[in-house]
This record gives C-alpha cells, sequence and structure tokens, in this order.
C-alpha cells in the first residue's frame, strides 16, 4: 500500500512539471484520476522551478544588460518554461469573456485556436505591465529583496489553480482539458497551499529574509492570490456557468501579475 503510495506521488509529480512547464522530463505517467489528482499538490513545486530559473537568469542578465533588454527577454524565458499555456488561456477567456455573447457561445470562442481582437489587446497590455514591473524590480539595488518576489508569484499563481479546479464546477461537462481533473477534491487543494507555503518559506530561508519579513511576505502573497483568485474565479463562473482550462490559465496570469504588482509597491515603500 505505501509502495503504491509513494509511486503515485512520484507520477503525480511528474505529470505536474510535464503538463505545466516545459522542463525536459523524459518518462511516462498515465494520465489518470488517480495521478490526476495529486499532481495538483505539485503544481506550486512546479512553479518554484519556473521562478528560480528566472531568478538566477535575471541576475545573470542584469549582470551585463539593461533593464529593459533585460525585462523583455526574462518575460520571454517565462512564457517559453510554460509553453505558452497560461497566456493562451488568458487570450482564449478574453475573446470569449469580452465578447459579451450568450454563455454558449462564449464558450465556443473560447474553443477556437484563431485568436480575436481582444485576446490580442488583452495578451499586449498584460506583457506591458509586466515588462513595466519587471524594470522596475531589476532597477532597485535591493538584489537580496526582489529575486525571491520573482519566485514567490509563480508558486502561488499555480497553486491557486488547485483550488479553482477543486472548488468551482467546470463549464464543460465531459470535454476539454479541465475534465481530466474532475476527481480533485478539497483536501487536494489544502494539500497544494500547504506546499506553496512550504516552498515560499524555504526560498525566504535560502534568500536569509528575516523572519519577520518573511511572515509578512507569506501572508500578502497568500492574501493576494486569494482575493484576486476569488473574485475572478466567481465572475468567471457566472459568465460562464463554471470554469475551464482556458480560465486556469488566464486566473494564472492575473495572479502573476498582482503579485508582481504588489511587489513593487513593497519595495517602494520600504
Amino acid at each position: 500500500m505505501v509502495r503504491r503510495e509513494l509511486k503515485l506521488q512520484a507520477q503525480a509529480l511528474i505529470a505536474a512539471l510535464q503538463f505545466l512547464t516545459r522542463f525536459p522530463v523524459p518518462l511516462s505517467v498515465p494520465f489518470q484520476g488517480a495521478v490526476l489528482s495529486r499532481s495538483v499538490v505539485y503544481f506550486p513545486l512546479a512553479g518554484a522551478l519556473i521562478g528560480l530559473c528566472l531568478a538566477a537568469f535575471t541576475w545573470m542578465l542584469t549582470l551585463f544588460v539593461p533593464a529593459w533588454p533585460s525585462a523583455v527577454i526574462v518575460l520571454g524565458l517565462w512564457t517559453a518554461l510554460s509553453g505558452g499555456l497560461h497566456l493562451d488561456g488568458w487570450m482564449d477567456t478574453a475573446d470569449g469573456v469580452l465578447s459579451h455573447r450568450t454563455r454558449e457561445r462564449m464558450l465556443e470562442i473560447m474553443k477556437d485556436s484563431r485568436v480575436g481582437a481582444m485576446g490580442v489587446i488583452a495578451a499586449v497590455l498584460l506583457m506591458l505591465l509586466k515588462v513595466s514591473l519587471f524594470v522596475e524590480l531589476f532597477e532597485s539595488d535591493q538584489l537580496k529583496l526582489y529575486w525571491p518576489l520573482l519566485v514567490i508569484g509563480p508558486i502561488w499563481s499555480r497553486a491557486w489553480m488547485s483550488a479553482a479546479i477543486a472548488f468551482w464546477t467546470f463549464a464543460r461537462q465531459g470535454e476539454g482539458i479541465a475534465v481530466l481533473f474532475n476527481v480533485v477534491k478539497g483536501r487536494h487543494a489544502a494539500a497544494s497551499m500547504i506546499m506553496a507555503a512550504v516552498c515560499t518559506g524555504i526560498i525566504l530561508w535560502i534568500a536569509d529574509i528575516d523572519s519577520g519579513t518573511a511572515l509578512a511576505y507569506l501572508l500578502l502573497a497568500a492574501l493576494i492570490t486569494f482575493c484576486i483568485g476569488c473574485l475572478l474565479a466567481s465572475y468567471l463562473s457566472g459568465k460562464l456557468g463554471g470554469l475551464t482550462g482556458d480560465t486556469y490559465g488566464a486566473m494564472n496570469e492575473a495572479i502573476e501579475a498582482a503579485l508582481l504588482f504588489a511587489a513593487v509597491i513593497w519595495m517602494q515603500a520600504y
């Protein structure tokens, strides 16, 4: 029994990395209920790996490259590490929801592989916001402070996806990627949030952030994630009659941007 559970946990970790990142993991695992329900627990870990790559790459760039080119390159890497999965969901969600059509028509628009005007506008605005926030962080002389903030965002944005999967219904019954995760329960989402807190604590400990500041970072990240996540999930669910794989990606992008924004405000205040 223990051996089987350990095997499932290992498969779940691999599934999370293969699903949410483009890190080469040359192993095959069954994308089935027992594995996928456990995989959401490791979503924050996948985010932590993406964030650590971003932080390391940023540190190297800022040694030789000015802030604006560095910001554009880092944003490109950030998008590439997830295969553009979440950005695609952001654009599809904007196309559907901002069309102001009927619920059924919105879902049809979101399934269309072509990107419309609203999707393009939403993507451009999002990327401009992120680049501008990166520049503010990169131009700061507080390297010790800002690199953990780059890692925390991808951790909590992916943790929220597990909560959205567990606590909001699916808009499309029996179809789409989201339906693969229909066995995810509240306990899996809770474990994912604990994983996010643990990953955040480890990152802040490595960065030698004092315990008071680290606790403030942790609580603020969790608060922003829950507030933005709940508002978006409730709004999108009301518009679409539930959530879809695209909306999970859209919420991930929104929470990442919100946490970056909060990081810039924090650094300017202190």
